[in-house]
């Protein structure tokens, strides 16, 4: 069975219930919504039909709100677009003006106290490229130094600047209390540049009943690489989203930082999601390049979490085939790779009793040759400690919370399952092991390893670890 997980962005191309069905059915484990796109009632339209497909697939699909984040725009130009050219000098001002060859305005309306002479301005996803050389005012002199087409309303990024703006937008803020009351499971937050970034953003969430809803940062600039760590450890997982990112620093840095995100997160037991143009050809054509695949295997091979779609779900013409061929190539990946090794040389950072915990459980089932690793989990960090030592045995998390149930859809190697409440540890172990022998086909002497803490307990309570064998009864039952 596939261990990485795969999200998909919902849009125009996979609204569709049919068609979002099969992609459930080709391997989609997370729908993502893109809340830079759409409003509420089109988003709500979205979260009505994944639930419906989910609860008639009986499957744990988690839907991830993405916000917009802290978003810079130039304004309009009379014309509509515009050619600027190398060498010619170029004015971005906070003031209402109609565009032209030579200015246009900005949404930013601090854009001229934060910049500097000397920084950099790209425009268009780094298409143009203008070099501050004056400021006066309200506004921002620039000798462009690549020239190109301006057009309406293009996207602004400041390599290297952090902006002195709130992190949350009045937008963002709307967005949030529309998740939270439709129950999202995950927020991915865009440009998460510090610490207190994501810390502004818990607060929010946490004084408005969203404490159960886990956050993922994008890692978009060059302030949010340099603060990963300490960002790392007031999040839930990150996101490593390419494309702003290969804006805002030098592309040629991106698959080393990558890599070295990914490895920080395995070792922190943090979800790690690997996004941006993976299978870019897929918008329009039914086959990937070999490029694309060489890109889906590589994430694979580095441990990531999971593998994202955007235009190709989103908008494409083959979303179905592009969920498909995502799958495949992650199975196929996972097939060649020697995760009893990698098991073996992950280096172990023993903080506490849940990490020694979740260690020996790998060990054992490695020792013991188990087909499975039961966890029972009350809120799925157990089952997320275990998932990042990236074991070869296939993980069941076992839990008694919906919530929770749908959030280890984005755990590496956890098949999540949704158990009723029972009296004791023992009987809810007993019904995990109904559930992992149908789920695998596990055989009678098949050895299966289980961990987990006492019904009822408090979150990170782990505390039991022992080796059950498949009987006749499990069969049965």
């Amino acid at each position: 069975m596939r261990k990485t997980k795969i999200i998909c962005t919902i849009g125009p191309a996979s609204s569709d219930e049919k068609i979002f069905r099969q992609m459930c059915e080709a391997g989609l484990n997370v729908a993502r919504l893109n809340f830079s796109h759409g409003d509420h009632e089109e988003q709500l339209g979205k979260i009505k039909m994944i639930r419906k497909v989910r609860e008639e697939m009986g499957l744990p699909i988690a839907i991830m709100l993405d916000t917009k984040g802290p978003e810079y725009r130039i304004g309009t130009f009379k014309e509509h677009k515009v050619t600027v050219a190398e060498g010619q000098e170029f004015v971005f001002t906070t003031d209402a003006v109609e565009g032209d060859e030579t200015r246009v305005s900005v949404s930013y309306k601090d854009f001229a106290k934060d910049l500097k002479v000397g920084d950099t301005v790209l425009v268009n996803n780094g298409l143009v490229v203008c070099k501050v050389n004056k400021i006066k005012g309200n506004e921002v002199f620039t000798t462009v130094e690549a020239g190109g087409v301006l057009s309406d309303k293009k996207s602004m990024n400041f390599p290297g600047k952090v902006l002195s703006n709130a992190y949350l937008s009045e937008q963002d803020k709307k967005d949030l209390l529309f998740g939270i009351e439709q129950d999202v499971d995950y927020v991915a937050a865009s440009f998460v540049s510090t610490k207190q970034d994501a810390l502004d953003l818990r607060e929010f969430l946490n004084a408005h009943g969203g404490e159960s809803i886990d956050i993922i940062a994008k890692i978009e600039n060059r302030s949010g690489v340099e603060n990963i760590e300490e960002i790392s450890e007031v999040v839930d997982g990150i996101m490593v989203a390419r494309g702003d990112l290969g804006v805002e620093i030098p592309f040629m840095e991106v698959p080393a930082i990558q890599k070295e995100i990914v490895q920080k997160c395995r070792l922190l037991g943090k979800r790690v999601i690997i996004a941006t143009e993976m299978l870019e050809s897929m918008i329009t054509n039914v086959r990937p390049t070999r490029a694309e695949i060489s890109d889906v295997a590589n994430a694979v091979y580095d441990g990531a979490s999971a593998i994202m779609l955007s235009g190709e779900s989103a908008q494409g013409k083959y979303p179905v085939e592009a969920v498909r061929t995502m799958a495949e190539v992650a199975e196929y990946t996972e097939e060649h790779i020697h995760y009893d090794n990698r098991f073996k040389n992950t280096e172990f950072v023993n903080r506490n009793i849940l990490d020694a915990i979740s260690h020996a459980t790998c060990q054992m089932a490695i020792d013991v040759e188990a087909k499975c690793i039961v966890v029972n989990s009350v809120s799925g960090i157990t089952a997320r400690m275990i998932s990042r030592f990236r074991s070869p045995i296939q993980i069941i998390g076992a839990t008694t919370s919906p919530k929770v149930y749908r959030k280890l859809a984005l755990s590496w190697g956890v098949i999540p399952v949704l158990c009723e409440e029972y009296e004791s540890i023992d009987v809810l172990f007993f019904h995990a092991m109904m559930h992992a022998t149908r789920i695998l086909d596990l055989k009678i002497g098949d050895n299966v390893v289980l961990t987990g803490g006492q019904v009822g307990g408090k979150t990170g309570n782990t505390n039991t670890i022992k080796v059950e064998t498949v009987r006749k009864i499990y069969h049965e039952s």
